[in-house]
């Protein structure tokens, strides 16, 4: 008979419970991308019914290092999320931590399921990506291990960058500079708090106060809906076309190149080298998201080794360019 109490149990419990091997109940807690998705489901619902963790010890033991940390992206394909990545991960391995990275998809049920299987990870702490709504009392366990990225939460150490200087210098930029009249605005529904609402809202509050008439339409974030959106904008006789992000740029670069229309600037917030190349004319401002890795991953490895006070930090983005 097989022994149920949480306390006790190992990973030969949790296979024969499974019905599979001990290799694949390992492969499954290491996240092995070649385990079957049935097995892994099963697997977890099994790890998750009996909330079984595995010892540090046993992940030394295989060849794991003592540390590890999660990184809860809320896109795998974002080039912002992925720049700040890139420059943790050179530090998470100069310090012998593994790195668990997973993806939200903006979902804050997924952002839940994830901070369930890092807790039975038992990491040692957590970069978070907030650019969608969670509810902060499922993370209040997590404020001393965890940094926060995108967005201030509260009673946590968050690093957000300045969206509203952003859009504030590319319309300044068009208005000021270029003597432009008809800017519009292309970005992405609001349910993202800061690349949709918060450029959203800052883009009308640059018109409100210089006194423009407002021409905005948001959707998706991807270069797909950039293109679509760009047909229904030109609507508006735009000068110019101010993307909340580069993906959407892109979209909007492919539609006018293709209607030959190159007479209307557009510009962007987050600089995207391959856009660069493709689509030189492009005005950027980049917020500086690999500074915001290097500062995340930092200030996770000091919250191991002793209390780091809440607090909001602002990284600055770059003139535009």
């Amino acid at each position: 008979m097989i022994k149920t109490d949480k306390k006790k149990l190992t990973i030969n419990d949790i296979a024969k419970l499974c019905g599979v091997g001990k290799s694949t109940v390992s492969r499954v807690i290491n996240q092995d991308p070649m385990v079957n998705e049935e097995t892994r489901q099963k697997v977890n619902q099994i790890i998750e019914k009996y909330q079984f963790t595995p010892s540090k010890s046993a992940r030394a033991m295989r060849g794991y290092s003592n540390r590890s940390f999660g990184i809860i992206m809320t896109r795998l394909d974002s080039y912002a999320e992925n720049q700040a990545v890139s420059s943790m991960l050179p530090i998470f391995y100069q310090n012998n931590i593994d790195p668990i990275i997973l993806e939200s998809q903006f979902k804050p049920e997924k952002v839940e399921e994830h901070i369930k299987m890092l807790t039975r990870q038992k990491v040692d702490g957590i970069v978070f990506f907030a650019f969608s709504g969670i509810d902060i009392n499922k993370l209040s366990n997590w404020k001393q291990k965890m940094v926060v990225i995108a967005r201030p939460l509260e009673g946590f150490v968050s690093i957000c960058h300045d969206d509203e200087s952003a859009v504030k210098n590319l319309m300044h930029y068009f208005h000021k500079q270029k003597n432009y009249q008809q800017i519009s605005y292309i970005g992405i529904n609001v349910h993202d708090e800061t690349t949709g609402l918060l450029r959203y809202q800052s883009y009308l509050h640059y018109c409100q106060q210089q006194g423009l008439t407002p021409h905005a339409q948001l959707g998706e974030l991807n270069y797909q809906s950039g293109y679509m959106l760009a047909k229904e904008i030109l609507t508006t006789s735009p000068q110019a076309i101010l993307c909340a992000t580069d993906s959407l740029a892109f979209g909007v670069q492919k539609y006018l190149s293709e209607q030959n229309m190159n007479h209307i600037d557009v510009a962007c917030i987050g600089r995207n080298d391959l856009l660069a190349f493709l689509f030189p004319q492009t005005k950027f401002y980049r917020l500086g998201f690999r500074e915001s890795g290097k500062e995340a991953a930092n200030i996770l490895i000091k919250m191991a080794k002793e209390d780091v006070p809440p607090q909001k930090i602002i990284i600055s983005g770059d003139k535009l360019n």
